[in-house]
């Protein structure tokens, strides 16, 4: 995990995953209960794996606003995020279009769905667009953990496709879905997961 042997640093990191990945199995649980498939979503627990990411995006000084990340969906299952007290940044797309800022206390973790619970849920519980926008003379730190399945397919339950919902994706291999995504899609797409696996 660190190259020079830095082991208070992996303890440190390695705490913080578990515990976010204790939240997510908490909100997961009751998603999945409420949508009748608890059962289902403890056949993935076993497959799970869990990726930290660090990110920093620098400041450019100015008082106007400007991008620090594209719009997008995250590839995760689910990706939880915490930020360090810098105020604003943060911009979740709702369905009308809007921008709205995420301002929360430096206590707060975000959840968001990715693009794989939503082919989980067959599209009830839709991967939510964000982007970051900066403002002002500080860097923006933050911490994301992305759930990842491997070894089973990213399949809805039975469960969530009827009538009036009939299957929107076909059963992916989750990481054959990330490499199309950063080595074959062009990543400029609204919605790459339809074009993947749609039905």
């Amino acid at each position: 995990m660190w190259p020079s042997g830095n082991h208070t640093f992996c303890e440190t990191a390695m705490t913080f995953v578990k515990a976010v990945a204790e939240l997510e199995e908490i909100v997961m649980r009751m998603v999945a209960k409420s949508y009748g498939v608890e059962p289902r979503y403890e056949s993935i627990l076993g497959s799970t794996d869990h990726i930290l990411k660090f990110n920093k995006y620098e400041s450019h000084g100015g008082d106007e606003p400007n991008l620090g990340l594209v719009p997008h969906t995250d590839k995760s299952f689910i990706t939880i995020v915490h930020q360090k007290d810098q105020g604003k940044g943060l911009e979740i797309k709702t369905k009308d279009e809007k921008w709205v800022e995420v301002d929360l206390s430096p206590s707060c973790f975000i959840v968001m769905a990715g693009d794989a619970f939503m082919a989980w849920t067959n599209g009830r519980v839709e991967a939510s667009f964000h982007r970051v926008m900066m403002q002002g003379k500080k860097d923006r730190y933050s911490m994301v953990v992305g759930s990842y399945i491997r070894d089973l397919k990213i399949q809805a339950p039975q469960e969530l496709v009827d009538e009036d919902h009939p299957l929107q994706y076909k059963p992916f291999d989750h990481y054959k879905y990330i490499n199309y995504h950063t080595y074959v899609n062009d990543r400029k797409l609204k919605y790459p997961l339809k074009l993947y696996c749609g039905v």
